[in-house]
Parts: C-alpha cells; structure tokens; sequence
C-alpha cells in the first residue's frame, strides 16, 4: 500500500524515524537494576521492522549508552546497523550527555577515539539532515560551543531543496520538571542566532524520556520519548519518576509543505481490522467522488 493517496497530499517526500534514549549498558545489565534496555530496544526494533513504507533514515537522539561503555557500544551497533541494513535506511548517531564521545567514535563509528563533537551532514535526496553534538564533556547539561555553531552556519549557508532537520539530544524547550533545568541546553541564543532565517523546518530532540513539542527560534521542535523507561508524567510533579511503560519513537514525514511528527508505541495490542488490503484496493478503484459518497457519509440511525 505504499505510495497509497486518497486526500489533496501526495505521500510524503521523506519519512525519519526517531529513536531516542536507549541507554544500553555492558553485559546486558539492567538500567538501575530495574529497566531491561535491551529487551525494550529489541521490542521498538520488532515494531520498527513492520513499517510501511520504510524510513529513509533512523535518527537516535543520544544517550545511546548509559555510561560509555565500549561494550554498550558494540551491542548498540550489533542491533541497530543490521536494521538500518535490512530497512535501507541511513542510520545517523546523536551523542547524548550519558555517552562518551572517544568510545562512541571507536566503537560506534570505526573511528579514532578522540573528543572531537560527534557531527554528521547526510544529504536524503534533498532532505539535509545535520547532527549536532550537544553533550559537554563530563557534564549532563547540554551547548553547542563557538567552533560547532560556526560550522553549523557554515552548512545553512546554502539552503537545501527540502529544506534541512536539526537533530541534537538536549531539546531548546523548558521542561515543567523542576530538576530538568540543571540539564538543559544552555546558550540557547547564541543557537537561536544562527537559525533564525536558515532552511531548518524541524528540530529533532531527546533527552527528556517523554514526548514532547514545542518551538524554538520559531522552528518546530519534537521530542522523542525513550526506548529504555519514560517519566510518568501523570504523577505530582515533585513526584515524577521513570515508569517501564509507555516507551515510543516517533515517524516524521515531510511533505514539501509541512512535517508532521507522529507518536508510535512500542507496546503492540491487537487492532480490530476495519481496514484491510482489500478495502483499500476497493477504495483505491474508486473516483474521489464515489470515495467521499461512500466513505464520508455518516450512516442514519
């Protein structure tokens, strides 16, 4: 069904998926001895595997390990390169303020162990994906330093034909969690600065471990929620914890006129199937006409 159109759009130009905030630790140990990481990645890339259409990128947004282990590492790229592989999709890593850029570099990217950001241009067929690297090293808190934004500006010099997607794990957006102030990205400004009248249409974020959305320098800003646990936001707020539920990634499509970001559950139920193949080709037979009187029309009582 893919390519699959009944309304005034056309299927979208580009579909990211965003995964965020798997924590992965070595020996397959469990995240505060209470959040089996691995067994919730393996359950996000088990969803991931029926999409369709397939993405033509993955973009995890940091906090790829939970301590920088190079042993993390290596478990990371064993699960998710052979996705990306099987997917055709570009994989793009984003450093979180829990990873270690030099066992990052080695054991992530096959190259030298050096402090050196972990960023990244990727060219979608128009669609200009960058990745920044807001971690600081030994530090949780979050910036883009003088020599990255300048570079970063050097890349928005020229506007790409779809425009360009920011992808960096400390969301430019306030968290209501009183103690997430002391980990946000700070000098936002001096980022602001550099976006403001650039081809950037989207920021994609992590960080958090929930979904979130918001604006910033009046760009579209989505955050993903983790793979490993996700805050229980439903809790008072000096009350909120991690809760093993409720993990998601995030589908983006880009259209040539707008993107959307949709929330996807890892957590699989069964679906009623109102909406089968068949259904589908009997509508696609249609006229738009027959479709909306056929389709449109709400059933008398």
């Amino acid at each position: 069904m893919t390519g699959l159109s009944f309304g005034s759009h056309a299927p979208a130009r580009r579909v990211i998926l965003h995964l965020s905030d798997t924590h992965l630790l070595g020996g397959g140990r469990r995240l505060g001895d209470h959040f089996d990481v691995v067994r919730n990645l393996t359950a996000a890339i088990a969803r991931i595997r029926t999409l369709d259409p397939r993405p033509d990128a993955i973009v995890v947004t940091g906090d790829l390990t939970d301590l920088g282990e190079p042993e993390a590492y290596v478990t990371l790229r064993e699960l998710l390169t052979p996705l990306a592989a099987d997917l055709g999709s570009e994989l793009v890593w984003v450093a979180g303020n829990h990873d270690e850029r030099p066992a990052l570099r080695e054991h992530l990217l096959g190259g030298s162990p050096t402090q050196d950001p972990v960023t990244r241009v990727v060219d979608l067929n128009g669609l200009r994906l960058i990745a920044l690297d807001s971690s600081v090293p030994g530090w949780h808190h979050g910036d883009i330093d003088a020599a990255q934004l300048d570079w970063l500006r050097e890349q928005l010099a020229e506007p790409a034909p779809l425009g360009t997607l920011l992808a960096l794990h400390h969301p430019p957006l306030p968290s209501h969690i009183p103690f997430f102030d002391i980990l946000e990205l700070q000098h936002q400004d001096e980022l602001a600065a550099v976006l403001r009248g650039s081809d950037v249409r989207a920021i994609l974020a992590g960080h958090l471990h929930y979904a979130t959305f918001g604006t910033f320098a009046g760009i579209p800003v989505s955050v993903a929620a983790a793979t490993c646990y996700t805050m229980d936001l439903a809790r008072p707020t000096e009350e909120i914890n991690g809760m093993d539920a409720g993990q998601s990634f995030h589908l983006v499509h880009v259209w040539d006129d707008t993107i959307t970001h949709a929330v996807v559950p890892v957590a699989a139920a069964e679906t009623v199937p109102s909406f089968t193949p068949e259904w589908y080709r009997t509508m696609a037979a249609l006229t738009p006409e027959e479709r909306l009187e056929r389709f449109s029309r709400k059933p008398t009582a």
